[in-house]
């Protein structure tokens, strides 16, 4: 009995520090920027290095595409939801980010009904209501009479929100594919849609060109690579050894990272919107982890940011 218990507490605790690691990424990617490096080009390094650490770890991580054509599917779902998350927490409001980011409950329950076929229960519906009541309250302010995104921010956070939930239902559906192809495929999506991402935005005059970096600044973003590919790791073994209500509840931790840091080094100012607002976003995710099946929950948080 007593190993079992530390086991749960050694996976509670991997889950911890992956939800850190993304609750904290903020800063790193706002340090690469002050350096002329744009969060887009920061997010292709940064997963081009961990995808060159993945396939020589496991150079066969690419046989797993045969017969899953869904996996270029979830490469785009996966780089669309780090395009969003890493761009939007390093030029906007890094509490308001991480909570529009947060609605992925609701953008599942929306989802699972197509892709899986899963009709919306009464309460999912309840918290689907309850999660864009949070979110009108969180876009809401004096200047405006209508809860709309404000900015830039907002809406690469809504995006990256709705991508992860796409995500997850994909990884629902891929479950016979090998772990390491669907690290790999998303690992790829990262460093992929922040490429043509970069060069879009250079088209449109939205973005700067890569620049050359300082070693400092490459320490950085080597630094930020392995934090990821440990952040990743750790959520692999955290994942698959606790219920999915579980890994759900201590991923919502990140929202206490990044909220406790950004406050700190004056990245984030809360409002009192933002406090109740927040707390119905955070009140639907918790409703939802706890309605979520039992089974562990490796194959629908994997990505998790």
């Amino acid at each position: 009995m007593a190993g079992a218990e530390a086991g749960r507490a050694a996976a509670a605790l991997a889950l911890v520090v992956n939800a850190f690691v993304w609750g904290v990424s903020w800063w790193p990617f706002r340090q690469l920027q002050a350096h002329g490096l744009h969060p887009l080009w920061a997010t292709a390094g940064v997963y081009l290095v961990s995808l060159a650490v993945l396939l020589l770890v496991r150079p066969g991580a690419w046989r797993g595409f045969a017969g899953q054509p869904q996996l270029w599917l979830l490469m785009a779902a996966a780089g669309l939801t780090n395009v969003g998350f890493n761009w939007a927490v390093t030029v906007g409001d890094v509490v308001r980010v991480v909570l529009l980011f947060y609605l992925m409950p609701a953008w599942s329950v929306l989802l699972a009904w197509p892709l899986l076929g899963e009709r919306p229960s009464g309460p999912a519906l309840l918290r689907l209501a309850l999660a864009l009541a949070g979110l009108a309250v969180i876009l809401k302010t004096p200047e405006t009479p209508w809860p709309v995104p404000q900015g830039l921010p907002d809406l690469l956070a809504l995006l990256g929100g709705f991508s992860f939930a796409l995500t997850n239902i994909l990884l629902r559906r891929l479950q016979a594919a090998p772990a390491v192809t669907r690290v790999g495929a998303m690992f790829t999506g990262g460093a992929l849609a922040a490429t043509l991402a970069g060069l879009a935005g250079m088209g449109q005059g939205l973005v700067g060109a890569p620049v050359v970096l300082p070693p400092s600044a490459i320490a950085i973003g080597a630094l930020l690579s392995l934090a990821f590919l440990a952040g990743n790791a750790a959520l692999q073994f955290g994942a698959s050894r606790l219920p999915a209500q579980t890994t759900s509840l201590v991923m919502l931790s990140e929202v206490l990272f990044a909220s406790a840091s950004s406050v700190l080094l004056g990245a984030a100012q809360l409002a009192p919107r933002t406090w109740v607002g927040g707390a119905l976003v955070v009140a639907a995710a918790v409703w939802s982890a706890w309605a979520a099946p039992g089974a562990p929950a490796v194959k629908r948080t994997q990505s998790a940011a």
